[in-house]
């Protein structure tokens, strides 16, 4: 389904905001974006004309998904919930077709055959790495974190800067003794953290960022692994507000509630270089149609 004349003007205006947005080498900071695309892959949906089975992402959806992407302006763009490559190919297309251009791309499949982690940037990406063979413990088996672990670095005049995007378990239970999927989330996180640990052994001087969808809120055990090991601080929470000062990132429409899910986490050796100390949840007109979440943003200063 085609954007209506209504919506194709809404967007236009959008493109023309975005344009006049300041460029990345004005803002003279590296700005990192981390965003749940909701399921930019074919999938069972309720559309105008009904029940469709294993349909892709709606035209109009796809629309103010850029339109989004385009007023964010990331230098790197982390995604959640992206579909096979050829899907990532296909936003990465329609967006330089519409004046933004995203030259270098990275993804990664996990467990999860359907959902994969995905990176846009306009800097090239150095040392990409899919941490696909994360194990861990749960109820008596062995079982892989659901979506990995995906990796990347670019260069800054300040030194490199490692991304690390995740996507924890959904809340959706699937075993009687883990209702939402709770403890498992927690036992990917500490896979995760144990990884990022191997990675920079010494995070206090370590410059990376580590965002995603946690599906869980800063209060949880799966969060609170993220943070930390024992004594060893691995990396801080930044504080999240939009331009109202609200802080959720995800709609649940079905329930009507609102929750912060998508964090951002810096490392002690890159926390001093984060603008105000704090991420930014992005608001606008089509951030609603777009996905169930709203993206989140941090600017580090290049020098």
């Amino acid at each position: 389904m085609r954007p209506g004349s209504r919506e194709r003007l809404l967007l236009a205006l959008a493109a023309a905001f975005a344009a006049a947005l300041p460029s990345p080498a004005a803002r003279e900071a590296l700005r990192i974006a981390t965003y749940n695309v909701e399921n930019y892959l074919p999938a069972d949906r309720m559309t105008a004309a009904g029940f469709r089975p294993v349909y892709p992402k709606p035209e109009r959806e796809k629309a103010a998904l850029r339109a989004v992407i385009r007023e964010i302006a990331a230098d790197v763009l982390v995604m959640q919930e992206m579909g096979p490559r050829a899907y990532l190919e296909e936003l990465r297309r329609d967006l330089r077709a519409e004046g933004t251009d995203y030259p270098y791309t990275a993804w990664g499949r996990g467990a999860d055959a359907e959902r994969h982690l995905a990176i846009l940037s306009r800097l090239p990406l150095e040392t990409v790495r899919m941490h696909d063979d994360l194990a861990f413990p749960y109820l008596g088996a062995r079982e892989s974190v659901k979506r990995g672990l995906l990796e990347a670095s670019v260069e800054t005049a300040a030194g490199p800067v490692t991304i690390f995007t995740v996507h924890l378990k959904s809340r959706l239970t699937e075993s009687d003794g883990d209702p939402a999927s709770a403890i498992r989330r927690a036992a990917e996180a500490v896979a995760i953290r144990d990884r990022v640990l191997a990675r920079f052994p010494d995070p206090a001087a370590a410059r990376f960022v580590l965002l995603g969808d946690c599906n869980d809120g800063r209060n949880s055990r799966a969060v609170a692994a993220l943070q930390k090991r024992g004594r060893v601080e691995i990396a801080t929470l930044l504080p999240a507000a939009d331009s109202r000062g609200e802080s959720w990132t995800h709609a649940w429409r079905r329930e009507d509630s609102y929750s912060r899910v998508d964090l951002i986490l810096v490392s002690g050796g890159l926390l001093p270089s984060v603008s105000d100390g704090v991420s930014r949840i992005h608001d606008s007109t089509y951030v609603r149609s777009a996905s169930d979440h709203r993206p989140v943003y941090i600017d580090i200063k290049a020098r």
